[in-house]
């Protein structure tokens, strides 16, 4: 019998010790099956559970099953979710400091794009644009093509008139640059609006063709480095400050340099695989080099458009793409 309540206690102790562990509930928009689920979002959530012990849980919930993707921040800054990851351009003019990640050419891969985020990040220089939140880390991924159902595009010609997806308004810019007609709209939608033709195709890393089965659908592919998007990972600030301080030594040591660079080496190495099976299935386009400078110009005239937007709103535009390409020289050297 005392082997009994002596076991019965040892049981009692240890719900009361688990009940006692808060949980946080990690939102984002990719699928359950997705390698960001797996790479960005479950190994994380088991580091941090490692590191606090018993103090935390963390619960991973996919595929906006907490909320649309392009309502990720304001979900985690109103405790929607405890963390999101989202898409900055996602919601216009909210992170235009951030968005300077966009802009093509600066940077070859999704590692040092984002270690030059996260350090563009640390210096201070965007604190203003997630007072509201506790970010986590940021980063990129790597530079997104050009993908189309049924239309070739080896030339400038060719994209004019073209309705093609854009992530967010700064590259629909540069699309309207190159003559074609930007559609906004959230990742996951693409699918759908390419099957019933309301667009002609799309700009995704390579990774993310496969990911929302658009390989399904594309039958060519323009390899051009148009973009990076920029993402956030971040958390209720309410939440993070209410953590008991070995929960916040946890998260803390979870955050930064490190996630940053793994999220953007995944999208990396993902997308070479991809990328790898499109030159099998489909029709991947390399364009030539007279055509790539035509286009090099057309992609620069809307980088520095949108610099100089930034400059006349009395934002740092200027100095922090200068500050930007510094970042993106220093991680190349440390990364490569």
């Amino acid at each position: 019998m005392m082997k009994t309540l002596a076991v019965s206690g040892t049981l009692a102790l240890a719900m009361t010790a688990g009940a006692q562990a808060e949980t946080l509930r990690y939102a984002h928009f990719m699928s359950a099956n997705s390698w960001q689920n797996q790479v960005i979002f479950e190994d994380w959530a088991a580091a941090v559970e490692e590191a606090a012990g018993e103090d935390l849980d963390v619960e991973v919930y996919p595929a906006q099953t907490l909320g649309k993707a392009p309502a990720g921040y304001d979900n985690a800054m109103m405790g929607i979710a405890d963390i999101a990851w989202t898409v900055q351009g996602y919601t216009a003019g909210r992170f235009p400091l951030s968005q300077i990640m966009e802009l093509p050419g600066l940077f070859d891969t999704g590692a040092v794009g984002s270690c030059a985020f996260q350090k563009l990040y640390d210096s201070g220089a965007l604190d203003a644009e997630y007072d509201e939140t506790h970010v986590l880390f940021l980063h990129t991924h790597d530079p997104g093509h050009l993908h189309t159902a049924d239309t070739p595009v080896e030339n400038l010609d060719d994209m004019r008139g073209l309705k093609l997806r854009r992530p967010t308004q700064v590259v629909g810019t540069l699309l309207e640059n190159l003559g074609a007609e930007p559609v906004g709209m959230p990742a996951p939608n693409t699918y759908e609006a390419l099957q019933r033709g309301a667009i002609d195709g799309y700009m995704l890393p390579w990774e993310s063709v496969e990911s929302f089965r658009l390989d399904e659908l594309s039958g060519y592919h323009t390899e051009f480095g148009f973009y990076a998007l920029a993402f956030v990972a971040t958390m209720n600030k309410a939440k993070y400050e209410g953590l008991s301080p070995e929960a916040k030594a946890a998260i803390d040591a979870n955050s930064g340099m490190e996630w940053a660079v793994t999220a953007g080496r995944g999208y990396d190495e993902a997308g070479a695989k991809v990328l790898e099976g499109l030159r099998e299935t489909s029709t991947v386009i390399e364009l030539s080099e007279e055509e790539r400078a035509k286009w090099a110009e057309a992609a620069q005239s809307a980088s520095d458009a949108y610099i100089a937007e930034l400059d006349g709103m009395g934002l740092p535009g200027t100095e922090t793409y200068a500050a930007v390409q510094g970042y993106v020289s220093e991680c190349e050297a440390e990364l490569n």
